[in-house]
C-alpha cells in the first residue's frame, strides 16, 4: 500500500477493530425517557415502519453510515456485504470517503456497488476541505456516478483533519464552494459531520447557501480523534488526540439545538446511535432517517447475512417501541416531542 490514503483506510478499520475504546459508548440516548402507553391501541403486526427519503421507499428510517472503501480485499468485501444486505433489506447505505479512488484508482472497485444494490438509496461521499485542496465537480460527479448514487455527501471534519498527520486544514469558504456544486450537479448535496455533530450557526450558514439536508454525526460514538492519535508518533499530537475524543455535541442536543430550523431542514441522525429505540428517540427529537455505522463492521467483514441479522435486530426493537408508543407509522413519532416524558435538556418548544 504506496498510497499514503489507500493506506490509512486500512488503518482505520485496523484501529477500530483493536482498539474498542474509539467507540465512546456514551448513550447519550438513554437520559430521555418516553412515555409508556399501557393501551396501545394499535396492532404490532400492522406497524408500518417505512419512509420515503430522496424519493426512494425505505423499509426502515436507516441508512448503514459511511465506513470504507479502497484498494484492499477486505475493504471490498465489507463494501460489498454492506450493499448486499442493504438491498436485502431495504435500507439506504453510504459509502466512505472516495477520495482514496482519486489517488489510488485500483480503489475503485469498492465503490462500484450497485450490482450489488440494484435498488439501494445510495450515497457517494466526499470531504468538503478537499475543494480547497484542487477538487471540482467533475471529480465530484465521477464520485456520484461510480456509484450511481442518489446524492452525495460533502463531509465536514475539522477535528479529524486537525489531529490527523496529514490533514487538510484549510476550512475557509467552504460553505458557498459546496453551494455552488450543488447548483451544478445532477443529484442532491447532503452536509455531514463525523462525529462532533452540528450546530445552530453551522445550519443557519447551511441554509442561507440553499444547503438543508444535513447528517448531524454528533459525538456519543466512534471518534475520530482517538482513531488518529492511534496513528501519530509525536507525544504532543497524540495527547491532543486523547484530549479531544469526546469534543462535540451530543446528538440529541444537537438535534434539541436545531428544532427552530427543523421545518427548513431534513435531517439525518448519527453518532452514537445503537438501537431501534435510540433511532425513534432521534425522530422524535426531529430526524428523518438515523445513521449507524459501527455494529455492522464486524458483521460485514463476515458476510451479508451476518448484517442482515443485525438490520433486522434493530428494526424489531424499532417497531417495539412505536408499538409502546402508540404509533402506527414513522410520521406518528416524528418531531412529536409530547411523546417524551423526560430529558436532560428544556422541552418548553413541545409541539403537537
Amino acid at each position: 500500500m504506496s498510497d499514503p490514503t489507500n493506506r490509512r483506510k486500512f488503518d482505520h478499520i485496523t484501529i477500530i477493530e483493536t482498539d474498542a475504546e474509539t467507540d465512546r459508548n456514551k448513550n447519550y440516548f438513554d437520559a430521555i425517557h418516553l412515555s409508556h402507553r399501557a393501551l396501545p391501541e394499535v396492532d404490532l403486526r400492522a406497524i408500518d415502519p417505512s419512509i420515503l427519503f430522496l424519493e426512494k421507499r425505505l423499509t426502515l428510517p436507516l441508512i448503514i453510515s459511511s465506513m470504507t472503501g479502497g484498494d484492499h480485499e477486505m475493504l471490498r468485501t465489507i463494501n460489498r456485504n454492506l450493499a448486499t444486505a442493504a438491498e436485502a433489506t431495504g435500507v439506504a447505505m453510504a459509502v466512505g470517503s472516495q477520495r482514496v479512488m482519486f489517488t489510488h484508482p485500483a480503489a475503485r472497485s469498492s465503490f462500484e456497488l450497485r450490482t450489488h444494490a440494484p435498488h439501494t438509496l445510495l450515497l457517494a461521499n466526499l470531504g468538503a476541505v478537499q475543494l480547497n485542496y484542487g477538487f471540482d465537480e467533475s471529480q465530484t460527479q465521477d464520485a456520484i456516478d461510480i456509484l450511481d448514487a442518489d446524492g452525495v455527501y460533502f463531509h465536514l471534519n475539522p477535528l479529524q483533519e486537525a489531529i490527523q498527520p496529514e490533514g487538510n486544514t484549510d476550512f475557509s469558504n467552504l460553505a458557498a464552494q459546496i453551494a455552488a456544486q450543488h447548483r451544478r450537479l445532477s443529484k442532491p448535496v447532503l452536509l455531514k459531520e463525523v462525529g462532533s455533530g452540528f450546530s445552530l450557526v453551522d445550519a443557519e450558514i447551511a441554509l442561507r447557501h440553499g444547503l438543508h439536508l444535513i447528517d448531524i454525526a454528533g459525538s456519543g460514538g466512534t471518534s475520530w480523534s482517538r482513531i488518529e492519535h492511534a496513528r501519530r508518533d509525536e507525544s504532543i499530537e497524540r495527547s491532543a488526540g486523547l484530549l479531544f475524543q469526546d469534543w462535540g455535541i451530543p446528538t440529541p442536543l444537537a438535534l434539541h439545538h436545531l428544532a427552530p430550523l427543523q421545518d427548513r431542514l431534513t435531517l439525518i441522525a448519527s453518532g452514537g446511535i445503537r438501537s431501534g429505540l435510540d433511532m425513534a428517540k432521534a425522530i422524535i427529537l426531529g430526524a428523518a432517517l438515523c445513521g449507524v455505522a459501527r455494529p455492522f463492521l464486524k458483521p460485514a467483514m463476515e458476510s451479508a447475512q451476518r448484517v442482515i441479522e443485525v438490520i433486522e435486530r434493530i428494526r424489531r426493537e424499532f417497531i417495539i417501541t412505536l408499538f409502546l408508543l402508540g404509533a402506527q407509522n414513522v410520521k406518528q413519532i416524528h418531531h412529536n416531542k409530547t411523546l417524551i416524558l423526560n430529558a436532560p435538556f428544556d422541552l418548553t418548544d413541545r409541539q403537537r
